[in-house]
């Protein structure tokens, strides 16, 4: 009796398409915390909430091994935690409260770029050529429709927008923790690490709140709702998905899939909020992935020619 296999190729479709997954989680996780933001709860306390919940559902399923295999590979986790968790989410959520939310979108989209130009100066071996450089600038470039839409006036809050910038430059560095980590670690154990320190730095910032919400607030069953979603399906799935992506295609090319955050943001603000999307929104969401697909496929074309 034949057990049918999946080959490479297969896998290897499977792998973008959770990439794919994961960045539509995040995508509609803008307008999740929006309307938490909106119903009283506080930035650090939305981010508490939500790792809380995501670590503790990891642990039922993941609770054999605990600690780490040495205390420098546990100081890279809490990096991890620190850089791709409490830092990350804590500045995209307070930017929102000081600047637009298309600002926010349009900046942190800049990790993908930041990742490979890290990538790059960290790795030699893993230096990325023209090809993939010009494809990443083609989808920034269908970012910024995207994020403008129809309206191409920009309203800057220095505050938000620098935030929103520390905000994708953690990001790039999240990424190059978890290349670290990847060839030691499961992925199930990598983001179980990941939340768990993402809570604990995150519990200091709780000093600059100015206030505690109530933890009752959360029995709304709208907020109760959007919270589970932030973190069994974006936090808890996604990053468990990031983590394996990232491990089988590579970084930067998983990177350049955080390029279709904003263009789910869109469509999604459409369909549940109403928004119009305009020529300029469609002619932005096919830069982005004509951009995604024009990098991989001129890299790909690279690599068979230097090889023949």
């Amino acid at each position: 009796m034949s057990t049918k296999r999946f080959s490479p190729k297969s896998n290897l479709l499977l792998y973008h398409a959770g990439a794919a997954v994961a960045v539509i989680g995040w995508g509609v996780s803008f307008i999740s915390t929006k309307v938490l933001l909106d119903n009283g709860l506080h930035p650090i306390e939305i981010y508490i909430y939500r790792f809380a919940i995501a670590y503790l559902a990891m642990l039922l399923i993941a609770h054999k091994k605990i600690f780490s295999n040495s205390w420098r590979h546990e100081l890279t986790f809490m990096l991890g935690g620190l850089f791709g968790g409490s830092i990350y989410f804590i500045s995209e959520n307070v930017a929102l409260e000081y600047t637009l939310v298309s600002n926010v979108s349009l900046i942190t989209s800049l990790s993908p770029l930041l990742t490979v130009l890290l990538i790059g100066f960290i790795y030699k071996t893993d230096r990325v050529g023209k090809e993939t450089i010009f494809g990443s600038c083609l989808a920034f470039l269908g970012v910024g429709l995207v994020i403008f839409n129809s309206s191409f006036s920009l309203s800057i809050n220095p505050l938000g927008d620098l935030l929103s910038l520390l905000a994708a430059l953690c990001w790039a560095i999240y990424s190059i923790i978890i290349k670290k980590l990847n060839p030691l670690y499961s992925a199930l154990f990598i983001t179980r690490k990941t939340f768990f320190y993402g809570v604990v730095t995150a519990i200091p910032f709780l000093l600059i709140e100015p206030s505690i919400t109530p933890p009752s607030v959360l029995l709304e069953p709208k907020l109760i709702a959007n919270l589970l979603f932030l973190a069994l399906f974006c936090s808890m799935f996604a990053y468990l998905m990031w983590a394996v992506i990232n491990a089988k295609i590579g970084a930067v090319k998983a990177a350049n899939y955080m390029y279709f955050q904003p263009v789910v943001t869109l469509v999604f603000s459409f369909l549940i909020l109403g928004e119009k999307i305009s020529f300029v929104g469609y002619t932005g969401c096919a830069m982005i992935l004509l951009g995604v697909w024009l990098a991989d496929f001129l890299q790909k074309r690279k690599l068979r020619t230097s090889n023949k």
